[in-house]
């Protein structure tokens, strides 16, 4: 599991049914290329974030594939409509095998 990974989201906290909201995601993640050494010369093992996925009440909203040539710390910016209030359920998989998960709910008002 890779160090100090803290994933953020931004969601409004209620919308009108129908509408399109803007969602911001970010996760704190060094993404370690494999490529690098440590002070003693040995290989630092490959640790990125690979997928991202957000659903809405069991339905997938976005899944994004992303390759090791993705930047630290990704960033994600995406509109989806809210047809009910419900749970966005927020996913991103590393290539060690950890996820990270994060969840907000929004309200019809």
């Amino acid at each position: 599991m890779a160090k100090d990974v803290k994933p953020r989201v931004k969601v409004p906290k209620s919308a009108a049914a129908g509408e399109a909201i803007t969602i911001k995601t970010l996760i704190s993640h060094n993404m370690e290329s494999g490529q690098r050494k440590d002070k003693e010369g040995n290989a630092i093992p490959r640790s990125i974030i690979n997928r991202f996925t957000c659903d809405f009440n069991g339905e997938n909203v976005i899944d994004v594939a992303m390759e090791p040539a993705i930047s630290t710390n990704p960033y994600f910016e995406f509109e989806a409509l809210v047809p009910e209030a419900g749970e966005f359920k927020f996913t991103w998989y590393d290539d060690d095998g950890s996820v990270y998960e994060e969840s907000k709910m929004i309200a019809i008002g």
